[in-house]
């Protein structure tokens, strides 16, 4: 199995230098990385030319990104990562290990989200048992595909929210999505910025609104 991992980045520089050494234990491991750039005007493109990354430029948004990486990945199987997320130490070993074909598999891993409100852990804990109840993963969760599933999927909808939402949708209707343990470590900064209890809410009414018809177009600029 050959392993492409694809990161959408967008004005990370800051961040960056610590998101590539994560990426470079896992090319010296044999994984192919693609970086995909949504417009960065922060020096972004040039720390991860610098690091002798592929990197891919394209327009602004999350699933326009990962489509495009997609598109260029040699790998069997695609892991899409968020630039704040780091995978686990054996992440590749745990999906080597599942029972499959590469044309009938996807799933994603449970995730811990760090930061200092312990609410951040119950979150966490909510947002992977819903996972698996429902079948629905989020970009949070790192999900992976095979090449073959996420093709017959038709890739993520050209959408600027809810993209790992609706892939979820189609990708149900072909298979149920493996749920890994990992964890997957994701940055908190998001949900202590905004206050816990207020990104909580804000999700869910989000979500339920997208549930009922609203476009995601319209949840974006709320989201914003």
């Amino acid at each position: 199995m050959k392993l492409s991992i694809i990161v959408p980045v967008l004005n990370e520089a800051d961040h960056l230098p610590a998101l590539l050494e994560h990426l470079a234990r896992w090319r010296e491991q044999g994984c192919e990385v693609v970086l995909v750039d949504g417009g960065s005007r922060d020096g972004s493109c040039d720390l991860i030319r610098q690091g002798g990354f592929s990197l891919v430029e394209t327009g602004r948004g999350r699933a326009r990104q990962m489509n495009a990486g997609a598109a260029i990945a040699s790998g069997d199987m695609l892991l899409f990562l968020h630039a704040d997320s780091r995978l686990p130490d054996d992440a590749r070993l745990q999906i080597q290990r599942i029972d499959h074909t590469l044309e009938s598999v996807w799933g994603r891993f449970d995730v811990e989200i760090e930061g200092r409100p312990l609410m951040l852990k119950v979150v966490s804990g909510m947002m992977n048992i819903r996972s698996r109840l429902t079948g629905i993963a989020t970009g949070d969760q790192a999900i992976f595909v095979s090449r073959a599933l996420f093709e017959k999927a038709k890739g993520y909808p050209d959408q600027p929210l809810m993209e790992d939402i609706e892939l979820s949708r189609r990708l149900l209707q072909l298979c149920r999505p493996q749920c890994l343990k990992g964890p997957v470590q994701t940055s908190g900064r998001r949900w202590e910025s905004r206050g816990v209890w207020r990104t909580i809410l804000l999700m869910w009414q989000l979500r339920w609104a997208y549930w009922r018809g609203t476009r995601a177009e319209q949840l974006a600029r709320r989201y914003q």
